[in-house]
């Protein structure tokens, strides 16, 4: 188990309202640092439990769970909320004020977070999207197009992470002057802000997304990928002396990189992934594998030992019992 130093949030009680993946990445960062979550579902769970059941294992375990309808039983889920150190929302603006379970409606000492698509004002608020919608409003997907991210960056960092960074800012806050917080995550401004370095253009053209050689992807001859990322002349140069071709190396930033590229395409394509990974494996080269999902598990494994799973609705009436003997 992590020691108390990497659980600065025992005894912080987090009550999560939200569905779906960025509020449950959320409140999952926020259990590994030691807090209590409560995930309030709906009488027949978070959608997530049936649009991706492996997802939603991952991210709900060690979590309680308490059933309600917020439409109905608005009163107990407010009393709940009421017991929180941390309340988390994903719905868009005006719906929790709407089920009486917004800011207005609880205790100014606890911290209320809400993340939402394009935050709480503005032309964009009331707009549905997913994340690739907020990945495109943000700018960040200009250079790849219609590739599609295989990571859910807005859901995930602009908004999960970007929600427990604001968290637990101020908690730190609150520890000092014992005031709570009203906070809104936008996962598209989250998004933007992420390129937004950018906007005043790059050293080369496409840096990072396709516009040197020698910061590329692979094939190998049998058919796997080789990731190069090697963007330091050194780096490079150590590259290309290992690949037979050290006078590839003074043409890292120069124009033809398509040339350079294709060069080097060819001389990867004569080896398998193993034989290259052996080679480079002591050296200072920035190479690696684009490794399957069960490769890199098995290869870092997980962080921790799982907690036990909780079954939809284990901790729903506990709570109530606990809350209409009130204090």
């Amino acid at each position: 188990m992590p020691d108390a130093a990497q659980r600065p949030l025992d005894g912080t009680l987090v009550v999560d309202l939200a569905r779906y993946l960025p509020g449950a990445y959320a409140s999952r960062e926020l259990l590994r640092l030691g807090a209590r979550v409560v995930r309030v579902e709906a009488p027949g769970g978070d959608p997530m439990r049936s649009a991706a059941p492996a997802w939603d294992d991952a991210l709900r375990r060690g979590k309680e769970s308490v059933v309600c309808d917020l439409k109905r039983d608005g009163d107990f889920a407010r009393a709940l909320c009421a017991q929180a150190d941390v309340v988390l929302e994903g719905f868009r603006p005006g719906v929790a004020a709407r089920l009486g379970l917004g800011p207005e409606h609880l205790p100014s000492t606890l911290v209320y977070c809400s993340i939402t698509g394009f935050g709480a004002e503005g032309r964009h608020a009331a707009r549905v999207g997913h994340d690739l919608n907020y990945l495109g409003w943000a700018g960040a997907l200009a250079d790849t197009g219609a590739a599609l991210p295989p990571v859910q960056a807005a859901d995930l960092a602009a908004g999960a992470l970007g929600a427990v960074t604001g968290i637990l800012a101020a908690l730190v806050r609150r520890e000092r002057t014992g005031e709570g917080a009203r906070l809104v995550v936008s996962m598209t401004h989250g998004s933007h802000d992420l390129v937004a370095h950018r906007a005043g253009g790059d050293p080369v053209p496409r840096l990072l997304t396709g516009g040197l050689a020698s910061y590329a992807v692979y094939e190998t001859l049998d058919g796997r990928l080789l990731t190069v990322a090697a963007l330091e002349p050194a780096f490079f140069s150590r590259l290309c002396e290992l690949l037979g071709r050290p006078e590839l190396a003074a043409r890292q930033y120069e124009g033809g990189q398509e040339l350079l590229r294709a060069e080097l395409a060819e001389l990867f394509a004569e080896r398998p992934l193993a034989e290259w990974l052996a080679l480079f494996d002591a050296e200072e080269v920035c190479v690696g594998p684009v490794a399957t999902l069960d490769e890199a598990r098995a290869d870092l494994g997980p962080w921790e030992e799982p907690p036990p799973d909780v079954e939809l609705g284990a901790d729903t009436e506990r709570w109530r019992a606990e809350l209409a003997a009130g204090p």
